[in-house]
């Protein structure tokens, strides 16, 4: 990061504490003027560029006596001193306030300030003159980073070819490990990401691959491994190379359980456990352990009846795209690896883009909500070069799967605005207003309320265990209440303030039918299918897709309360969903669009583009292969071309399984579903 150019931010009043430097109040800035004869009441451009010069980096060793006069803390007189030394510079001083910041919002007044400059001297790969300058195989180590999984694959097969004899003992291993670890990215659909690729650009897929990809390339066996939801973020045309992969982790005597709602996955397991019947307190049993025939025939399965191809999702009413209807236009689209001269949306329909695992979807999807958010401002973005209309819109929402908050203390019920109405309601009982309490009081998070002080509310307090972890054990004081006895003696509708917090949204919908904004807040919450979730569970433990189900809420809440047209934003929105609960995100999507809203998802869930009013399909393969449009129109258009997404649409019509019948995987599966004989030694 370095300093913006001062001629623009610095000294343009963009900031009350940069204004200190150009009145003079900074002591040492009047003294170096009066030193150089320099006359601070000119405009910052018209000083010599001498003295700026000096102001900006500083005067290096040059020292410069000024006086300073500041009122004394404790008395009404006031204290002068003078200091000998050199000026520290703006810039300095930016970057010093910048590292000093201790919370995201005291960075973010620096940030205008702040830009990303490539070193000149490395040009921005971060090595020294001796990496830079070292070469193996023709190439040198930040310039190998800087391609791509499957050139750098093609560099090691060809360095690894041409090893002279004395040289195979240390690099032959090496390249092999290489190898088998690129090998893995690449048949996860990775081989397009460049090494130094930084993480936070990634999408959440790529990401989760990757970080699958560092597990899945090792060579032990005897080992079990976990995998959340690794087909998260995958075209079905990547699912295969997963199957393979765990196929051949089995073979090499390892154990893999998949945490995995793909029923298409499912039914390729050797065994399945079941859990439910339903989600939250209605769940945590084990419904039925064996191989998924056994799981389909189990009556009260749902994940049964989705294998046995009893729960088909009810279909979608498409709205026509027609003649006349109004388009959001992106035009000279430049992002990342996404490039386009225009991609057009229709408004209030729901748009669907797909593609493979890496052709730009979530770029795409990036690009239109930060012009859509310029756009509203009447500013413009460096990823797209106009908006066009957009005139009716109002506002834009993106609705992604980034954690709510990283404090315990970030709830449902705060995130959502509910307990802000619920708090009113406490403090307009008889008995709070008997006691003069305010709807502030009975908030958790306010001191000298009406919360449980020995823990400021938490309902845990953090224990500090020196050498080991610290760990979270529930307050002795209000057992995991939060509340003092004060607040817990008020209660309405026969519940205590800390009794609605364990409440379900469910439970909550039935018991606060009036006032009507908070029950309108509640069925927002229920009708994204998150009706099992306590009103007062922790941000921290919600997954990625229940986090962004409440956004989703907050978005239908707010689609139906505001006058104009919103335009709402979501990457991959079924990813972490069982098929039974992708029926309420597809209901609540409709009913963004009855409010008049524009709905704009990126989903690999063939299901879900099959349903959609167009569909843009990127690619035609991932990174530098993919990033344009390749075909779009409605489904059936785009099933008609030959593009990868277009054979899956065909199966998905004709009712076949999108990887092939589970009999498919051929004699390999077959052969690792059969114990293979123990030698005994």
């Amino acid at each position: 990061m370095i300093i913006t150019h001062p001629e623009l931010p610095l000294f343009e009043g963009a900031s009350p504490w940069f204004a200190k430097w150009r009145s003079g109040e900074h002591a040492f800035v009047p003294a170096l003027a009066r030193k150089r004869g320099v006359d601070l009441a000119l405009p910052w451009k018209a000083l010599p560029e001498e003295f700026r010069h000096c102001v900006l980096p500083g005067t290096g060793d040059e020292p410069v006596e000024a006086t300073i006069d500041m009122p004394n803390k404790n008395e009404t007189a006031r204290m002068t001193y003078t200091s000998n030394q050199p000026l520290r510079g703006a810039l300095a001083e930016v970057r010093r306030v910048f590292t000093n910041a201790r919370t995201p919002a005291a960075k973010e007044r620096y940030l205008p300030y702040l830009r990303e400059q490539l070193c000149p001297t490395c040009e921005g790969s971060g090595f020294g003159e001796t990496a830079r300058r070292v070469k193996l195989g023709g190439r040198t180590y930040p310039g190998l980073l800087e391609e791509g999984v499957r050139e750098v694959l093609t560099w090691a097969e060809h360095l690894r070819n041409g090893l002279a004899a004395g040289q195979r003992d240390v690099g032959e291993p090496l390249l092999q490990d290489l190898g088998r670890r690129l090998g893995v990215l690449d048949r996860l659909g990775l081989g397009h990401l460049a090494l130094s690729r930084n993480a936070a650009t990634l999408s959440g897929g790529e990401l989760q691959r990757a970080r699958l990809a560092a597990q899945l390339s090792t060579e032990l066996s005897g080992i079990v491994f976990v995998l959340d939801e690794p087909g998260t973020g995958l075209h079905p045309a990547d699912k295969t190379h997963l199957l393979e992969i765990a196929l051949e982790l089995t073979d090499a005597g390892n154990t893999v359980l998949l945490v995995e709602h793909d029923p298409e996955l499912i039914a390729r397991a050797d065994w399945v456990v079941d859990m439910g019947p339903g989600a939250g307190r209605l769940g945590g049993d084990v419904l039925v352990a064996g191989p998924p025939a056994r799981v389909a025939a189990h009556p009260a399965s749902l994940t049964g009846r989705c294998l046995a191809g009893g729960a088909p999702r009810r279909p979608r009413e498409r709205r026509p795209v027609e003649d006349g209807i109004r388009w959001v236009e992106l035009h000279d689209v430049d992002t990342h690896h996404v490039t386009a001269e225009r991609v057009r949306f229709p408004a209030g329909r729901l748009t669907c883009l797909t593609g493979v695992s890496g052709s730009g979807k979530s770029s795409l999807l990036a690009a239109l909500g930060t012009a859509a958010q310029a756009a509203l401002r009447g500013s413009a973005t460096d990823a797209v070069g106009r908006v066009t209309g957009f005139e009716d819109f109002g506002w834009v929402a993106l609705v992604d799967q980034e954690p709510l908050g990283r404090t315990p203390r970030s709830n449902p019920a705060t995130y959502s605005k509910a307990f802000d109405i619920i708090r009113r309601l406490y403090a307009r009982t008889d008995n709070a207003r008997a006691h003069g309490y305010s709807a502030s009081w009975f908030s958790f998070n306010t001191d000298g309320g009406g919360r449980c002080e020995s823990c400021t509310g938490h309902g845990r307090v953090l224990i500090d265990m020196h050498f080991l972890p610290d760990v979270w054990v529930t307050c002795d004081a209000c057992e995991g209440r939060r509340y003092g006895p004060e607040a817990m003696s008020i209660e309405y509708r026969g519940l205590t303030i800390d009794r609605v917090l364990e409440l379900t949204v469910a439970e909550a919908v039935e018991r606060f039918s009036a006032p009507q904004r908070l029950a309108e807040t509640l069925r927002s919450l229920e009708r994204v299918g998150l009706g099992y979730l306590l009103l007062g569970q922790s941000a921290t433990e919600l997954s990625g897709g229940e986090a962004q189900r409440l956004r989703l809420a907050s978005a239908v809440q707010r689609g139906e309360a505001s006058r104009e047209a919103g335009l709402v934003i979501l990457d991959e929105p079924v990813s972490g969903l069982h098929p039974s609960d992708v029926q309420c995100m597809v209901e609540a999507l409709d009913t963004l669009l009855d409010s008049g809203s524009t709905v704009v998802v990126a989903e690999h869930d063939i299901a879900l583009a099959a349903s959609a009013d167009w569909m843009i399909d990127l690619g035609p393969g991932a990174g530098p292969e993919g990033g344009r449009v390749i075909a779009q129109g409605t489904p059936q258009t785009v099933a008609r071309t030959g593009h990868p997404t277009a054979a899956f649409l065909r199966r998905h019509a004709a009712g076949l399984p999108l990887l092939g019948a589970p009999s498919a995987l051929g004699a390999r599966a077959d052969a690792a579903r059969t114990p293979a004989p123990r030698t005994e030694r």
